[in-house]
């Protein structure tokens, strides 16, 4: 890394973007929209890597599984690693070591590797992320920051739908292992940029000690919460199908005891003023308390979505996983469109109405797809809702985020960054168990009822293969029209339930958006001149 970056603990703000700056922008968008994307890309990949490398449900259960518990319990402690030792230094490794496991996953030949390897992929995404929010709030400011936001939240929302598009893509006409391997080019220009446009910075009033108790109690809670979310539906909230105890609620009690001794343990240090993982006086800033809160809502409602509409196209609808990709791109052409107008929207009307806006869309969009799901809707009509959607990803996800660093001081941007990305895993994991749960719970009952026709106990049988597939069933049932229809109408009520949850709950979002202050147009220059 060239020195000259390391004179400065807080880089001089950019009010406006030059040719190094847009470097360092574009660096910063594809560095959080690769390791964003490659949560999502595996999902539509994932039959063909069963298939050839004979995994078991439990495996392809803990190949996502091991990313998302690593990342989230992993995101305090790199945001605060980032403002001590410097938010640029922590992004190249953690670009690094996604890379090396990339290639590693990619050369995977068995369920024990790829699984290892998707783990150390959690650990380089978690460097990356509040890495890259941060530096982007201590190098950019007045336009140039909404600039900046609008194509880190581009970036987000967009390669979130861009992944299952290249993962299905990849996964049919080359290799799923290029699903892995083509992070490593992607990953090469992102430290290309790094080393040539992106200033170092760091928190110069910190101190070098740490908080290890800190460390250990928030990313146990924080893994223990999410793997409980994560794991619900598989092992069960309370019994496992043979009737012993699920680890979950065990999971889920031993996060919430380990994040409750966390703060306490948290405040007690701040009063004796020693070094803390987290300063609780964030939560003093409005804008950052009810931030926080709305983020959580919103994640909740807009990856269950995610998580749930492949596969309805899939299952119920006939759609390839390529198809699927496909439809679900349009998602992302909105976020990608509307990311382009933010700079000249945003001074007019001010970040808070373009976060309620963007909501207000994502909530109209995700309801209408509700009311008019069906077996014979037009494939045009899902993506017309699903390009609304994306408008209002890209105004809310950029701009929330915004709003929520607005009153935070430069020097603790890491920290911040932090705690907002692991609010968001969270709602994400919660979002996923809970709408996934919804679905799967909704279906197999209605499947159950629909199949009941059939003699013998045949329908309880379809209905339970069915369930247990997600919907993935109905497709291997074509042959056979009534009972085809049956279950894919079951899938269709299950999607219009699940999908209207969704809405509800974008809804409640908006709603606690209600609380955030007004943040003018150029108040975060004058914040930054006092908090850096």
């Amino acid at each position: 890394m060239p020195a000259r970056h390391e004179l400065h603990d807080v880089p001089t703000p950019r009010s406006t973007i030059d040719g190094s700056g847009w470097l360092a922008l574009v660096t910063l968008g594809l560095g959080v929209g690769t390791v964003i994307m490659d949560a999502t890309i595996v999902n539509v990949a994932l039959p063909k890597v069963i298939e050839e490398l004979a995994l078991t449900s439990a495996d392809a259960q803990w190949l996502n599984a091991a990313y998302s518990l690593v990342f989230a319990a992993l995101l305090l402690l790199v945001g605060r690693v980032g403002d001590l030792y410097g938010r640029r230094r922590i992004f190249a490794v953690g670009m690094t070591v996604f890379m090396l496991a990339s290639v590693v996953a990619g050369l995977a030949g068995s369920a024990p590797v790829l699984i290892i390897a998707r783990l150390v992929q959690g650990i380089g995404a978690a460097m990356v992320v509040p890495s890259t929010l941060s530096a982007l709030n201590a190098t950019f400011v007045g336009r140039a920051r909404t600039i900046a936001f609008a194509v880190w939240g581009a970036s987000i929302g967009g390669m979130a739908a861009v992944g299952p598009w290249l993962g299905g893509w990849l996964a049919t006409y080359v290799s799923w292992r290029w699903a892995f391997w083509l992070n490593i080019p992607v990953g090469l220009v992102v430290l290309f940029g790094i080393a040539r446009a992106l200033p170092e910075s760091r928190d110069p009033s910190a101190r070098r000690g740490f908080d290890w108790t800190g460390v250990a109690l928030s990313s146990v809670g924080m893994a223990a919460l999410v793997f409980a979310f994560i794991e619900g539906s598989y092992f069960g909230w309370w019994r496992q199908s043979s009737g012993a105890l699920s680890p979950v609620p065990i999971s889920l009690g031993l996060g919430l005891v380990a994040l409750a001794i966390f703060l306490l343990v948290t405040r007690r240090r701040a009063s004796q003023d020693q070094p803390v993982l987290v300063d609780l006086g964030l939560f003093s800033a409005r804008s950052f308390r009810y931030g926080i809160i709305a983020a959580l809502i919103v994640a909740f409602g807009e990856f269950g979505l995610l998580f749930t509409l492949p596969l309805l196209l899939q299952g119920a609808l006939g759609y390839t996983p390529l198809g699927t990709g496909t439809i679900i791109l349009v998602l992302a052409l909105g976020t990608f469109l509307i990311s382009g107008a933010l700079p000249q929207i945003t001074p007019r009307i001010g970040q808070r109405a373009v976060v309620r806006i963007g909501l207000l869309l994502e909530a109209v969009a995700v309801g209408g797809l509700a009311l008019t799901l069906s077996r014979t809707i037009p494939g045009l009509l899902v993506a017309a809702w699903l390009f609304v959607y994306g408008l209002g990803v890209g105004m809310a996800t950029a701009q929330l985020t915004s709003v929520i660093l607005s009153d935070v001081p430069v020097r603790e941007s890491g920290q911040a960054s932090g705690l907002q990305s692991s609010v968001r895993q969270l709602g994400s994991a919660l979002g996923v168990a809970v709408l996934g749960g919804l679905l799967i719970g909704v279906l197999g009952s209605t499947a159950r009822a629909n199949l009941a026709f059939l003699p013998g106990g045949a329908g309880d049988q379809i209905a339970e293969a069915v369930q247990g597939s997600a919907g993935i069933a109905i497709a291997g049932l074509a042959g056979q029209p009534d009972v085809f229809g049956a279950a894919a109408d079951a899938m269709v009520h299950a999607s219009k339930v699940t999908t209207g949850a969704a809405a509800v709950v974008i809804f409640i979002g908006l709603l606690a958006t209600l609380a955030l202050p007004h943040v003018p147009h150029g108040r975060h220059e004058a914040h930054e001149g006092a908090g850096a």
